[in-house]
């Protein structure tokens, strides 16, 4: 096939993608797979090479992620029944005190959601929002802007969550580097669209407490203030930082050591993202299940429901890969990486953009993140990028995945309903922010690419 063809057949891919999730409602994962088919065979594969391609692309992604995200769920939950999300925001607005505790929210937010979803996190510490908002008489959007901006920066951009496991297995990244630019990129990221937007918008758009949130709510909110029987905060914090720190020290030792240290093989083992999670989720299990009253089997339950929607992002993450491998097999890696020479086009550039378009047309920052992971592979493969580099392309893809939230996600809406705003305001505050988010994220991304 030629060039233009090629080219022509790749966005005929997204556009047919973006079409099946959008107007015909067709899951994420069969509408990745179904388009692979198609666009295998309309480049001339032939039905044992689509095959093949469908073999390589799921089995090597999901390969790389299943445990991670898998372990990584198990160890959320456990985290958000045991009561640890709300340990950590009642400590830390203790320690930062009333003037600051806007500061004391966003800091919650982005370690929180680490090991948490973001929407479970929001819903569990949403009730605090409600009894500061009341005790203060402040917009809502003052505290409720800066959480969100720090459940949102780490959800999207520091590993174990998902999305940017899903994108580093996607493009071969190395996690430990994956981590370290997406805090590098993440902390601006929060405080920008954090506190300071927050403190900023908050005095343009007066939130009350909605009433139906506030009578099923803020009794329970006002209980958990005054629970002593939550996780004391010093041992939430070394569980949510320990497999962050062990996954740092497996790719930094390999830079310092020498391939012969027997410090080195210790650290590569235990430093492996899914060794490192799965033993904070047996130390989680013990300290936060056994030690604190739970029964065998209830932890069992509880590690077994918070697989359900891992299982999903496992999928689609997979779907992804095959659809990645089939642009690979067809040539249209080279072709894409020859016309970005020709534009002068950036990858780091490309990436976001291709991100950016697929969010703000179909909602979902999983599906923006899985096709455009999926079109940069065969790029990567064809340019011969490697090291740090792919860590930073992660970040990239997740700032592109993460702008312009509107009316087609569901966090939107999940926002517009626990915050009972209208729709103009919430795109004035929630989808500002995730905007702010993505374009600091890329910023700092694209000033990094130039030294490495």
């Amino acid at each position: 096939m030629s060039t233009t063809g090629l080219i022509l057949l790749a966005a005929f891919g997204v556009a047919l993608l973006l079409f099946l999730v959008i107007r015909v409602k067709l899951q994420a994962f069969i509408a990745l797979i179904v388009v692979s088919y198609i666009i295998g065979l309309l480049a001339g594969m032939s039905p044992t090479e689509i095959f093949e391609a469908v073999a390589a692309g799921m089995g090597g992604t999901v390969g790389e992620i299943a445990v991670i995200i898998g372990i990584g769920a198990m160890f959320g939950e456990i985290l958000k029944v045991s009561g640890g999300a709300e340990r950590l925001a009642l400590t830390l607005m203790n320690k930062f005190g009333e003037k600051r505790v806007n500061w004391a929210l966003v800091l919650t937010g982005f370690i929180i959601s680490i090991p948490v979803f973001l929407d479970v996190a929001f819903v569990i510490l949403v009730p605090i929002l409600y009894s500061l908002a009341q005790k203060t008489g402040k917009s809502l959007l003052y505290y409720g802007i800066p959480l969100l901006a720090g459940l949102a920066v780490t959800h999207s951009f520091v590993p174990p969550t998902p999305g940017p496991i899903a994108v580093a297995s996607l493009l071969g990244a190395n996690i430990g580097w994956v981590i370290l630019f997406g805090l590098i990129a993440g902390i601006p990221a929060a405080i920008i669209a954090g506190p300071i937007f927050g403190t900023y918008i908050s005095k343009k758009i007066h939130v009350e407490v909605p009433k139906v949130m506030l009578e099923n709510m803020v009794e329970e909110a006002k209980g958990k203030e005054y629970d002593k029987e939550l996780p004391s905060f010093s041992m939430i914090a070394v569980l949510i930082l320990l497999p962050l720190i062990l996954i740092l020290l497996n790719t930094f030792g390999g830079v310092m050591l020498a391939e012969d240290s027997t410090l080195l093989t210790v650290l590569t083992f235990i430093g492996n993202p899914g060794v490192a999670l799965t033993i904070t989720a047996l130390l989680t299990f013990y300290l936060l299940g056994t030690r604190r009253g739970y029964s065998k089997e209830e932890i069992q339950e509880i590690a077994t429901k918070s697989l359900e929607p891992a299982g999903i992002i496992i999928l689609i993450t997979g779907a992804g890969g095959v659809f990645g491998q089939v642009l690979v097999e067809t040539g249209i890696g080279d072709v894409l990486a020859n016309s970005m020479n020709n534009l002068n086009m950036p990858i780091i550039v490309f990436a976001f953009l291709v991100a950016s378009a697929v969010r703000i047309a179909q909602g979902s920052a999983t599906v923006a993140m899985v096709t455009a992971a999926s079109l940069i592979t065969p790029v990567i493969d064809s340019l011969g990028i490697g090291g740090p580099m792919l860590a930073l392309l992660v970040i990239t893809i997740a700032s592109g995945a993460t702008i312009a939230s509107h009316v087609n996600d569901s966090g939107f809406w999940m926002v517009n309903r626990f915050f009972g705003m209208s729709e103009k305001d919430t795109l004035k505050s929630w989808t500002v922010m995730e905007t702010i988010i993505a374009f600091v994220g890329f910023g700092v991304s694209l000033i990094i690419s130039m030294f490495i």
